[in-house]
């Protein structure tokens, strides 16, 4: 038995051994598994999360505000702020700490019911200044849907919902004064100040208004654009992010906006900052500000001349204007139509632009059911007025392109001039067509000109003449000038969504159709800025420069960062050749199809063109008419170049650049020019016209009155047969032209009525004359085309037929010659 007994426990012993030995091995692996885990853990926590957990810390332990830095000011070359910054404020509301705030107030009121009842007192409850109560006070303040604001606050989870960016300093104030309980939600006063400099409850003078709590203000700025529209294409605008939207604000945006700074400071579990804990405070640096070549003056007689000539011809596809100084590259106005205004960019202004988005609109409508959702029906809709918009914002100058037609020609001068292959002496005759392989193209006098010398053939903008200088000149060598005038690629203008011309090397070295084409202006096309920028090297000794419109950025202390030097890129054409270009192109004006580009007291130069659209020409032939002018034409100093695309015909007016877009530049110059300084230098028929002061002879006899006008090159007429001047029209002091009539009355009341404007358009200068001197008012003539030519007729008046003035009242006529072909 005994030695049984020793055998079992000999088992058993083996049996436990096996049983420790496992439990040990499982227990080490467990143990590593444990410290792998834990490991694992850890590397992920300090290594693969450390910026997170970081991040995260920092967030719980320190309150941070953004201070945000001053955009700089966009001012134009005469110091004249064009865009600028100010304070503003954005609203922003927490739905959960409103709705934490309404629990608060409704258990306050709770508990006061309820001490009440314990002391048997009435008790009457307050409103609850609730998430409605709240809604209707920022919707009637700020302007926005109290439904939206509602629906936003519904959301109790979120801490932070933006009501409205920007908002201005009168809108913010009634915000805050809404917030600190002194007003209600329908702006009825609360409080008052007692004695004692003390805001108190005007229900309760013992008490202070309290607060509302999940509404807060955060400091911003707003972009203001103080000539609205005006440069707008050029200046473009900031977004609801303070971020450059289009124009130069996109393009200088790094240079603008500056860098934000941070104040960063610890704060409790509540989210209070704690203070004397910690704050380090990172300085905003405020952006640059941006010296322009634009001039104000200048921009807004260039606009408002576009305006007016596109509302007499109502072109269908807007217009361009650019005015550059022809010796820097720099442009001193520039716009392109249809505009808008900066400070409300997301506007349709133009109404032949919001016509069309209305037709696209309707369209949609009618086709509503073809769209297989709502989705895709108000995506159609999103789209076609963002079309618009984008329409409105495009700076045709820069990013569009067209067929120039014949502003084109002095650039095929120059060239064939520069090569030796004509000269002044040059002679060409023409028919009246040219047939050029199977094509036959056609001169716009189709009984021809006859034999013309350089001269007149360009002043008559012969086609069969400039086909003939191309064919001289090869497709080759052709291309070769169109490159070296800087065609053939962007001009490098600093600024953004600048696009090419299109021009085929390959047409113009194969096909004669092309070249012929070519050497008048059409089949290929340029932007404004290319042709402006060749034309103003044709003509101001050859020198190519680089279109620029910002001329100094200068820091916060107003010191001079960079400052842009006008170097040409190449000279294209001799001093020579480009002195025989200005003969031409001044003779252009003085005599051939741009006389009524022609302004008082200048020598302009100038070309006109009336061009083709390839793509319609033998539909609905849309044209696009121009004209280019300089001055002085012996030492120009300013270019321009105004397009029209696609008028009306149905005006009354022949389509062509001489006859719509010439008699709009002779306005702009007339008006430009002085303000860029370049003095006028009439001619004693131009003199004669000139305004002066009217002397006061009121009180004189008339003997002794006549010959004091006469002497001011004042004629005059007496009414009455008294011997002394009782009263005079116009007035002594007034502005009118020296060759006025005034009328002197002796002895008799001066009849004040007010006098009809008629309607003299079409009327030759003597015509129109008599008639606004018969209705008592006077002339000023505008155009200096020559009155005594049998075609000169009326073609504007500055006062609408109709109009009720005063008696002396000058009116301002424009003249033109209608037969002008181009």
């Amino acid at each position: 038995m005994p030695t049984n007994s020793r055998r079992k426990s000999d088992a058993a012993r083996r049996a436990n051994q096996v049983v420790r030995s496992r439990t040990m091995l499982v227990m080490v692996l467990l143990g590593v598994c444990t410290f792998l885990l834990l490991l694992w853990k850890l590397y992920d926590l300090q290594i693969n999360r450390h910026e997170e957990l970081q991040g995260r810390a920092v967030n719980q332990q320190t309150l941070s505000a953004v201070v945000t830095a001053s955009r700089g000011t966009i001012y134009d070359r005469g110091g004249y702020v064009l865009a600028a910054s100010a304070t503003a404020e954005t609203v922003l509301l927490s739905p959960r700490d409103v709705a934490a705030y309404v629990k608060a107030q409704e258990k306050a009121i709770e508990d006061a019911a309820e001490k009440a009842a314990q002391k048997g007192e009435a008790y009457e409850a307050p409103q609850v200044r609730d998430q409605a109560y709240i809604a209707r006070g920022l919707s009637r303040i700020l302007g926005v849907d109290q439904d939206k604001i509602e629906k936003w606050m519904a959301d109790t989870d979120d801490a932070y919902v933006e009501v409205k960016k920007k908002v201005e300093q009168t809108e913010a104030d009634q915000v805050r004064r809404f917030m600190n309980g002194e007003i209600d939600e329908e702006g009825n006063e609360l409080t008052f100040v007692n004695d004692a400099g003390k805001t108190v409850l005007k229900a309760n003078p013992k008490k202070s208004p309290t607060k509302l709590q999940g509404i807060w203000l955060q400091p911003d700025s707003k972009r203001y654009y103080p000539y609205s529209s005006l440069a707008a294409n050029v200046l473009g605008f900031v977004n609801a992010d303070n971020q450059g939207g289009v124009g130069l604000e996109a393009k200088y945006n790094n240079v603008l906006e500056g860098t934000a700074g941070m104040t960063v400071s610890a704060k409790n579990a509540a989210g209070t900052e704690m203070l004397y804990q910690f704050e380090q405070y990172y300085d905003a640096e405020d952006g640059h500000d941006l010296v322009l070549t634009l001039d104000v003056e200048v921009q807004s007689y260039l606009e408002k001349g576009i305006e007016n000539m596109l509302e007499k011809f109502d072109a269908a596809k807007g217009a361009t204007g650019i005015v550059m100084d022809v010796n820097s590259g720099a442009i001193v106005g520039m716009a392109s139509y249809p505009n808008y205004d900066s400070n409300q960019y997301g506007m349709i202004l133009d109404t032949t632009l919001q016509e069309t988005l209305d037709k696209s609109l309707a369209e949609i409508e009618k086709n509503r059911s073809s769209y297989e959702t709502e989705e895709a029906y108000q995506a159609a809709i999103s789209e076609a007025r963002s079309n618009a918009i984008n329409t409105a914002w495009r700076n045709k100058c820069i990013d569009s392109t067209y067929e120039p037609g014949s502003t084109f020609k002095p650039i095929t001068l120059a060239a064939a001039l520069e090569e030796g292959l004509i000269n002044k002496n040059s002679t060409f005759n023409c028919t009246g067509s040219v047939k050029v392989g199977k094509w036959t193209i056609h001169c716009s006098k189709k009984a021809g000109h006859g034999l013309q010398s350089l001269e007149v053939a360009v002043g008559n903008s012969c086609n069969p003449a400039f086909i003939n200088i191309g064919q001289r000149l090869g497709g080759e060598k052709f291309y070769e000038y169109m490159q070296a005038f800087g065609l053939t690629e962007p001009t490098g203008v600093d600024m953004i969504g600048e696009t090419k011309g299109i021009v085929s090397k390959t047409s113009l070295m194969n096909d004669a159709a092309s070249l012929a084409s070519y050497s008048f202006g059409q089949t290929f096309n340029v932007t404004p800025l290319e042709l402006i920028r060749a034309q103003a090297a044709c003509i101001n000794g050859g020198y190519l420069y680089t279109p620029y419109v910002v001329e100094q950025e200068l820091d916060g202390e107003g010191a001079v960062v960079y400052q842009h030097e006008s170097t040409p890129v190449r000279q294209v054409i001799s001093e020579e050749t480009s002195a025989m270009v200005r003969e031409c192109l001044e003779y252009v004006v003085a005599s051939g199809t741009g006389r009524n580009g022609q302004v008082a007291g200048y020598r302009i130069g100038g070309k006109t063109g009336t061009a083709d659209k390839t793509a319609t020409r033998n539909t609905t032939k849309e044209v696009v008419v121009s004209f280019m002018c300089f001055a002085p034409a012996d030492d120009p100093q300013y270019i321009m170049l105004l397009t029209m695309d696609t008028p009306s015909r149905n005006t009354g007016v022949y389509v062509s650049g001489g006859n719509m877009v010439a008699p709009t530049a002779s306005s702009i110059m007339a008006d430009i020019l002085p303000v860029l300084g370049v003095e006028p230098d009439y001619t004693a028929e131009e003199l004669a016209g000139m305004d002066a002061a009217v002397p006061n002879v009121v009180g004189k006899t008339a003997a002794d009155a006549k010959p004091i006008l006469e002497s001011a090159g004042f004629s005059c007429r007496t009414v009455g047969d008294g011997e002394t001047v009782t009263d005079q029209t116009p007035a002594g002091g007034a502005i009118v032209p020296n060759n006025a009539t005034v009328v002197l009355y002796l002895g008799v009341e001066k009849n004040n009525t007010l006098r009809i404007m008629p309607n003299v358009v079409g009327r030759t200068a003597s015509e129109a004359n008599k008639v606004l001197a018969d209705a008592g008012l006077i002339m000023k003539v505008s155009g200096a085309t020559t009155a005594s030519a049998g075609n000169v007729r009326a073609i504007s008046q500055s006062v609408a037929e109709g109009t009720e003035l005063e008696a002396g009242t000058v009116v301002t006529i424009q003249f033109g010659d209608s037969s002008v072909l181009d």
